[in-house]
């Protein structure tokens, strides 16, 4: 492993790659720690050190680093590119002109990506506008008295909003960058970057509260669960393909073999934002509400039921929701109708599978019964974070467990992988053997 590290910052190009990605993400950590005009930043640091519970907003605190609560302007972070790009994912399927975009290749692809760069502009002027809302109303950090903002004229809500999704565009920016000139995929590293500062001050928290048994149970527990989420990241199941020989003119084509590598996690961690997303909207409208004279009844059922994540119903509900959109989602990303004819159109078939239709119902029928493990899996890892919430009453940023751990071993062994193909082509021992 340190011989592999060696090797990479000898090689003057990966070098000056691995560099310029460390440069990145200095500047990016930078600007979530610098706050937006007109912020108190001595009541925000007092409201977040009395104040343990971030409420409604942890999922997006998450994906900032903690600069949403902090109101830095890196505050929303990278998650209106998130929301944006599963958006597109999702109206791919539906709309025909963005279908037929997706499959011109290259060009299409551009394109796409520039509708998800005005997207994520829209969500982030509609976002900022709601955080610095409710930092104005005292909603933003729940339980906390003291005023986040030095004032609440219009003027500054309009710099704080414009400074927020100016800061946006520039995480795009800088995401962008690192794609280019860099390791990896310069989005996937900075959410990497996010979630990681935040787990040093959550095992801190776990240490404090708990003690130094129950940190080194914490410890062991979470060596076991990044081991599963390893083993199961990288399982795949391999379908064989043949190719048929034809010829073509003089020359012989084909005859080659093949397969189609199916994850057993075919839908990575966007389950567990959309399972996430949607358990918070039931607390977002208790919220409204609860500010009436007079609130209704289920505002009542809902604060004791669907809020706190310490609720057996809680639990189960962001459980099934969790395995309905993995085959959700599985769903709509992976298409064994147009596999299929892909297949008979060059040429493939599967050993023992007729082309056409047979192939399909046999691509449907295996993907639908490797997506059932990797849907219990992902419901099993979100909520390790909810029963440490029990257990020892740790918070809902608990380290191992949940989207945090989903984020960092994803990123980290692709970036990896990515790092060890480089050393390859240079006659180099990778990371992995």
């Amino acid at each position: 492993m340190l011989r592999a590290f060696v090797n990479a910052f000898r090689t003057p190009d990966l070098r000056r790659k691995l560099l310029f990605v460390l440069f990145i993400i200095t500047v990016f950590r930078l600007g979530s720690q610098i706050p937006t005009p007109g912020v108190n930043v001595g009541n925000v640091q007092t409201c977040l050190n009395t104040v343990n519970n971030s409420g409604l907003y942890s999922l997006i605190n998450l994906f900032s680093g903690g600069a949403l609560l902090q109101l830095t302007i890196f505050a929303l972070g990278i998650m209106p590119y998130i929301t944006a790009s599963i958006i597109l994912q999702l109206l791919v399927v539906v709309i025909p002109r963005l279908e037929a975009l997706k499959k011109e290749g290259q060009a299409g692809q551009t394109k796409i990506t520039q509708y998800t760069r005005y997207l994520t502009l829209g969500l982030a002027v509609l976002q900022a506008t709601g955080i610095v809302a409710l930092a104005r109303s005292g909603g933003l950090i729940q339980g906390c008295s003291e005023s986040l903002l030095y004032n609440d004229g219009i003027g500054l809500f309009l710099t704080m909003v414009v400074v927020m999704t100016a800061g946006t565009a520039v995480i795009m920016w800088l995401g962008e960058l690192i794609t280019e000139r860099g390791i990896g995929n310069g989005m996937s590293l900075l959410i990497f970057t996010q979630v990681v500062s935040g787990f040093p001050s959550s095992m801190w928290a776990v240490q404090k509260g708990r003690g130094w048994w129950t940190f080194g149970l914490v410890i062991v527990i979470g060596l076991v669960v990044v081991a599963a989420v390893i083993f199961m990241e990288q399982g795949q199941r391999r379908i064989p393909v043949q190719y048929a020989r034809r010829m073509v003119g003089r020359k012989m084509f084909g005859g080659s073999s093949t397969y189609i590598p199916l994850k057993v996690n075919q839908a990575g961690v966007i389950p567990v934002i959309f399972a996430s997303s949607l358990m918070y909207l039931p607390a977002l409208a208790s919220q409204f509400q609860a500010t009436s004279t007079n609130p209704p009844a289920w505002v009542g059922w809902v604060n004791t039921y669907l809020v706190r994540g310490d609720h057996p119903l809680y639990m189960l509900g962001y459980f099934l929701l969790i395995i309905f959109f993995t085959y959700f989602y599985v769903s709509i990303t992976f298409n064994p109708e147009e596999v299929a004819d892909n297949m008979k159109k060059y040429g493939g078939f599967i050993p023992g599978i007729r082309a056409g239709r047979p192939t399909e119902e046999y691509l449907a029928y295996v993907l639908s019964r490797i997506t059932a493990p990797g849907a219990l899996y992902l419901g099993v890892i979100a909520l390790i974070p909810l029963v440490a919430l029990v257990l020892v009453n740790a918070n809902q940023n608990f380290p191992f467990g949940g989207t945090s751990i989903l984020i960092m071993v994803g990123v980290a062994l692709d970036t990896v992988k990515q790092i060890e193909s480089q050393l390859q082509q240079r006659n180099y021992e990778g990371f992995l053997r």
